[in-house]
């Protein structure tokens, strides 16, 4: 049956997702813990996948990247550049190839992959990829990119700071030094890391000493912005790396994945993403492009002009949301987060929780999976535009304890072989009772967006603004909105409170005026439970809304 509502994304570490390990030693090499496989996704997994609500997938950690762990034909890396035993999935050290570690045959991985792709497909999951624009790793050499395809920096100009068609920038003269222990680290034959000349990091380090909280592990890509000359574009022609990156998209393209997740989209010129989009779809017309962005002074200029379907809601929604949950901001600072947007909502991809984020039932952020309930209920409902859940997320993931390179900071590790506790149990048939519970409310809710057309159609009218002063209405621990399609009325209610909560809800006339419904009694399902109740509607009489302690209430009406 086709989807009626709107794109529900699942990310997943398959680093992490089948690792069946019973126990992990810190910071273990992949011999010490394990490690998941593209082969761990089989038929069954998926399609628990696509019963939780998914109609996407977003497998993070596909390229092959830089790593202490060696294959053969396949050197590890220098421990100096790498960050922990697995490496970041975003030093990527051949864009033409897998990551070995995920493949059961290594010397069969690409094939491997393949198999994934079409079994995600075949189970009803559109594929997305990451693409990493922005840098590499700091040794890049690919023996897996097609005939005729020269490496990037295989024709570069060493001995200039910038050259439009240099793939890297340059500091002439100058030795990779890294700060203190960066400095000093040793591979296992007693070797410093060498890289004369000194490229630039990617994190815009312009000096050849970056520090361990940057991205010392990678290497910016020029696109033809001349630092030299304050950031001066010399695009005209395009320069030698565009093309290079077009090629690249349009390899895995041609490899059937649905979807680009674009990371830090904001680092590459604009001028890159309207050229180069334009020309993907124009191969492609169905592949959608996804930019995690930070600036919502460039939002409209990333979808008019760049060509993006959808950007990162995070400075935005999900900042506001966690806010809220964590009692540092009211409920009604979600309307001003709308109107911010100036029509760009349906363009804003929305999430709680991903790679880069903390896990909100954390001891960091909430120290509870039920407290997160609420805000991704409102990021999941709010608008007609994607919503993402990390797995882990729909048990209440805590990401508890340090792993090696990634340490007791409330997120899941993408630099460290381990793997997810409760993802684990999950696979194993070992949820406990709480994780049962919270699993349940996360497959109706993510269910209810991609079964209802009000969710990829609907109309919003925010209620707050005739409930303000409301005595039976906390403004400040609840949120309550409207959505329309032509079939269907969805009355929506968020409660930040800890206790279940009978809200007396306003509509105010012009609601019924704008959304063209009348003032009668209707039969209405409750998605979350199910429940079935008669609800009347008028500009007269408050509706009354019983809503569970941090949860939400959405009463859905057939038009």
């Amino acid at each position: 049956m086709a989807n009626k509502g709107k794109m529900v994304i699942y990310q997943v570490l398959p680093r992490l997702y089948g690792n069946l390990a019973k126990k992990t030693k810190f910071d273990g090499s992949i011999k010490d813990n394990g490690c998941g496989k593209f082969a761990d996704f089989t038929d069954e997994r998926l399609k628990q996948i696509v019963d939780l609500g998914a109609t996407h997938i977003w497998y993070t950690g596909v390229l092959e990247h830089a790593t202490q762990t060696e294959y053969n034909g396949i050197p590890k890396d220098h421990p100096a550049v790498v960050k922990g035993k697995a490496g970041s999935p975003y030093a990527v050290k051949d864009y033409y190839d897998v990551d070995p570690d995920l493949a059961v045959d290594v010397d069969n991985r690409m094939a491997e992959y393949e198999d994934l792709l079409s079994r995600s497909h075949k189970a009803g999951l559109k594929v997305v990829m990451d693409f990493i624009p922005n840098h590499v790793a700091r040794h890049y050499v690919s023996d897996a990119k097609p005939r005729g395809v020269k490496d990037l920096g295989a024709d570069d100009i060493t001995d200039v700071r910038f050259f439009r068609d240099n793939n890297f920038y340059y500091l002439p003269n100058e030795n990779f030094a890294g700060q203190g222990e960066l400095s000093e680290i040793k591979n296992s034959d007693g070797e410093l890391y060498k890289e004369f000349p000194c490229k630039v990091t990617g994190d815009d380090y312009y000096a050849n000493n970056p520090g361990k909280y940057q991205w010392y592990e990678t290497v910016k890509l020029n696109y033809g912005k001349d630092y030299t000359r304050g950031n001066y574009l010399d695009i005209n022609p395009v320069p030698n790396t565009w093309e290079k990156m077009l090629q690249i998209l349009l390899f895995w393209a041609k490899k059937k994945v649905d979807a680009f997740r674009c990371d830090m989209a904001e680092m590459v010129p604009l001028e890159f993403w309207e050229w180069a989009i334009k020309q993907v779809k124009a191969k492609y017309p169905k592949i959608l492009f996804i930019a995690e962005t930070y600036n919502p002074a460039q939002y409209g200029d990333f979808i008019h002009r760049g060509g993006f379907d959808y950007l990162y809601d995070k400075v935005g929604l999900y900042d506001t949301l966690r806010s809220i949950a964590e009692c540092r901001e009211s409920a009604s600072a979600i309307s001003n987060n709308w109107k911010s947007l100036n029509g760009l909502a349906p363009h804003m991809l929305t999430f709680m929780e991903n790679h880069d984020e903390q896990r909100l039932p954390s001891p960091h952020v909430l120290n509870s999976a039920v407290k997160a309930r609420p805000c991704m209920f409102v990021a999941a409902t709010v608008s007609t535009a994607p919503t993402m859940l990390y797995f882990g997320q729909e048990f209440g993931e805590p990401a508890l304890e340090a792993k090696g390179f990634s340490g007791d900071d409330g997120r899941t590790t993408i630099f460290d072989y381990s793997f997810v506790p409760s993802i684990q149990r999950k696979l194993n048939g070992k949820l406990t009772k709480d994780e049962l519970k919270l699993e349940k409310f996360y497959s109706s809710l993510l269910n209810a967006v991609r079964e209802h057309e009000v969710f990829s159609q609907g109309v919003f009218y925010d209620l707050m603004y005739v409930n303000y002063n409301n005595p039976n209405f906390d403004h400040h621990r609840a949120y309550a909105y409207l959505r329309k399609s032509d079939k269907e009325l969805c009355v929506f209610v968020a409660n930040f409170k800890d206790e279940t909560t009978e809200f007396s809800v306003n509509i105010p006339p012009h609601a019924f005026e704008f959304l063209g419904v009348a003032e009668k009694e209707f039969d209405a399902i409750e998605l979350i439970s199910g429940k079935k109740s008669k609800v009347a509607l008028s500009s007269s009489n408050p509706l009354k809304v019983k809503v569970e302690g941090q949860c939400g209430a959405m009463l859905c009406i057939k038009l």
